[in-house]
């Protein structure tokens, strides 16, 4: 035979007295018939009516509950069961006090079976039917006998129904701690799986950054070849043409323009080491942008024979490598084109440090040009103002001020360029100065 399977509303404590709602009250009831009948043994027709009112107990027993497990979900059916169970034992407790014995298997059904609350007022009963047992030979034709009957009753309910609440508080209390446990365990299931989703997400982010920088570091490098490689060639290219046409008129100055691509090529094989090491240029290494601004215009102003005048206004303050780096770069390219398109006679470079920001200006007082036939690569504002633009024809097919452009705008500054047909052209770049950013 199967073990029998306790109903679902059962806590963990009531599945335990499983067995003593099964078989503990045959043998309880049995043992009661046997002393029954040792002591009215005799007695005619009332042995017979106990005997009958004890195999009544046990066929309600068997036929409502033992045969009967599919019924035991069905909490009205086990109510009704316990309320006639009740009955029949209040009966034989009214005829026989020794049957107060058997209350015990009430209290089993009353945990066992029945739910909260409707368990407390069962228990109660069962408690009631116990006392009157207990005070069976008490008289009750006294106030003394009245008092200890109403007590022993009391004392009964109270202690078995005090008993009854906290078994059912720790039940509570143990289900609660079940359901705490249960949605810790599933929000470590819920953080587990957004930790594996966020390993993915990190992955992700890890091959977009490396993606990221190699475009950045392509971008550098262009910015970084067409600053020093680029321009220093043509240069080398102009003074071997140079010196080409006066090989023959005047061998003194094809060896100037000799010596000068010579040094140019030197400069740019110097700064293409420096390039691929990532190091900053060589001016800004043993001096300040002021000064690496003012040997840049004299080396430029030596090689193309135009008068370069350098400015610096305001005070002076240190500025982080790439800014410096940036407005450098920029006033090489600036003075590139002005040397390749603009046939000046002079050119002003004035470096401002303003209470917010530091300017580069590089004005000349060239042939110009038209910002409307130039090639533009961004919008233009208002004529005869044109952003980013660079003449047509240009060398490096306007890389040049777009890698300006780049550098700058990294730095959240920005590139303006003005000009017009015989007026000259002036480039201006501003950058914010972090000192004055904290300080705001």
């Amino acid at each position: 035979m199967s073990r029998p399977e306790a109903p679902t509303w059962m806590g963990e404590q009531d599945e335990r007295l499983l067995p003593l709602v099964t078989v503990v009250p045959y043998v309880m009831l049995a043992a009661l018939t046997v002393v029954t009948l040792i002591v009215k043994w005799g007695t005619g027709s009332s042995l017979l009516i106990d005997l009958g009112l004890c195999a009544a107990v046990a066929l309600w027993i068997l036929c409502m509950f033992s045969l009967r497990r599919d019924r035991w979900e069905r909490a009205w059916v086990m109510g009704v069961f316990f309320a006639g169970l009740v009955v029949l034992t209040g009966i034989l407790v009214v005829r026989d006090p020794w049957f107060g014995l058997f209350t015990p298997a009430g209290y089993f059904y009353a945990f066992g079976i029945l739910p909260w609350p409707w368990r407390l007022c069962g228990i109660a009963a069962v408690a009631l039917e116990s006392g009157s047992a207990q005070v069976a030979g008490t008289a009750k034709d006294s106030a003394a006998g009245v008092t200890v009957y109403v007590v022993v009753l009391a004392v009964n309910v109270i202690c078995m129904c005090g008993w009854g609440w906290w078994q059912w508080d720790a039940d509570r209390k143990n289900e609660e701690r079940k359901a705490a446990l249960e949605q810790v365990r599933e929000a470590n299931r819920r953080l587990k799986a957004t930790l594996a989703e966020n390993a993915g997400l990190q992955r992700q982010l890890l091959v977009q950054s490396r993606e990221a920088g190699v475009l950045d570091e392509r971008q550098r490098m262009a910015r970084e070849i067409h600053d020093t490689l680029a321009q220093g060639l043509i240069g080398i290219v102009t003074q071997l043409q140079a010196a080409e046409q006066l090989a023959e008129q005047s061998p003194d100055r094809w060896r100037a323009h000799f010596e000068a691509a010579t040094r140019l090529a030197r400069e740019s094989l110097a700064e293409a080491r420096r390039s691929v090491d990532a190091l900053r240029p060589r001016p800004l290494e043993t001096a300040g942008l002021g000064e690496a601004l003012a040997g840049v215009a004299e080396r430029w102003s030596a090689l193309h024979g135009v008068t370069v005048e350098v400015t610096t206004t305001g005070t002076a303050r240190p500025m982080p490598p790439e800014a410096e780096l940036a407005l450098l770069r920029a006033a090489q390219e600036a003075l590139a084109n002005v040397g390749r398109h603009a046939r000046a006679g002079t050119v002003a470079l004035t470096l401002g440090y303003l209470d917010r920001e530091v300017t580069l200006e590089v004005c000349d007082d060239g042939c110009g040009f038209d910002p409307s036939a130039a090639r533009v690569s961004a919008p233009v504002t208002a004529a005869p103002v044109t952003v980013g633009a660079e003449p047509a024809g240009a060398a490096g097919g306007g890389f040049g001020l777009k890698a300006m452009r780049e550098r700058i705008e990294e730095l959240s500054g920005t590139v303006r360029v003005r000009s017009r047909p015989g007026s000259g052209t002036t480039v201006s770049a501003r950058v914010p100065h972090p000192s004055a950013e904290v300080g705001a």
